[in-house]
């Protein structure tokens, strides 16, 4: 099914019981190397309430290249950059923060470090967490990760969490799989768009996720098809995930 970023997902709501319809974006910046104006159009059309973004500047001055890339957005920075070794998370002014941390993986020598940006956040009467990844290029060391992600899900205590990231391994991999053994998969429970996230021209791999804990409720996930073909191209190396959840008061406490 085609999926338009404009139109066919749910628009952000809060419910008058206090549930909230969230919109997520998972997405590799790959540095900001690229064209940050098209990379901005691309995140603002998706009109997203949080980014769960990778590679974000990590050097010289990656505070303002990440305050500026939010503000051509129209989001503000919630947490991450080069305190996570990369992953970053943004939010629109919807999202009463709660808390953030920036948590560093265990370094292998020779490899690139890894992290997670992670945040409790409010819509409506709902809390939720959040955590960004990316992980490793090295088979072991990325199985070992997807395992600390879910410890850092439990940590959270929240009564949702959402896991957006670049995880460097398709779907039936064993860190992807040990993920999904606790995580649903936004794609497989209600796919929508497009499924391939890699290269962004001529796609051929599902590297880029958005994983939830139990009681989120997915509307749809997946490659928006309603977005500037020039600009996904230009912006970066990857394709975005968009995602429409519902979360229900419930399960969420009091405001």
């Amino acid at each position: 099914m085609a999926l338009d970023a404009t139109g066919a997902l749910p628009a952000s709501r809060t419910e008058p019981d206090g549930s909230a319809v969230v919109r997520i974006l998972s997405y590799n910046l790959r540095s900001m190397r690229d064209d940050e104006d098209a990379l901005a159009r691309v995140i603002r059309a998706c009109a997203p309430d949080v980014v769960l973004a990778q590679e974000a500047p990590r050097f010289f001055r990656w505070r303002k290249h990440a305050a500026r890339l939010a503000a051509k957005s129209e989001l503000l920075v919630l947490s991450g950059g080069a305190t996570a070794a990369g992953p970053l998370l943004l939010c629109s002014l919807r999202a009463t923060v709660e808390r953030t941390e920036d948590i560093l993986l265990p370094l292998t020598p020779g490899l690139h470090r890894r992290g997670l940006a992670t945040a409790v956040v409010r819509f409506g009467a709902v809390r939720l967490g959040l955590i960004s990844c990316h992980l490793s290029l090295r088979a072991d060391e990325r199985y070992a990760q997807a395992g600390l992600v879910l410890d850092q899900v439990a940590a959270l205590d929240t009564p949702y969490t959402i896991v957006g990231g670049d995880l460097n391994e398709q779907p039936g991999g064993p860190a992807f799989t040990r993920l999904t053994r606790t995580l649903r998969d936004g794609w497989e429970v209600r796919p929508l768009g497009t499924e391939h996230t890699h290269p962004p021209t001529a796609p051929r791999q599902r590297i880029d996720a958005v994983l939830a804990t139990d009681g989120v409720e997915f509307l749809g996930c997946g490659v928006p098809t309603g977005l500037d073909p020039a600009d996904l191209t230009a912006a970066t190396d990857h394709l975005p995930v968009l995602a429409a959840v519902r979360l229900r008061a419930a399960a969420g406490g009091p405001a």
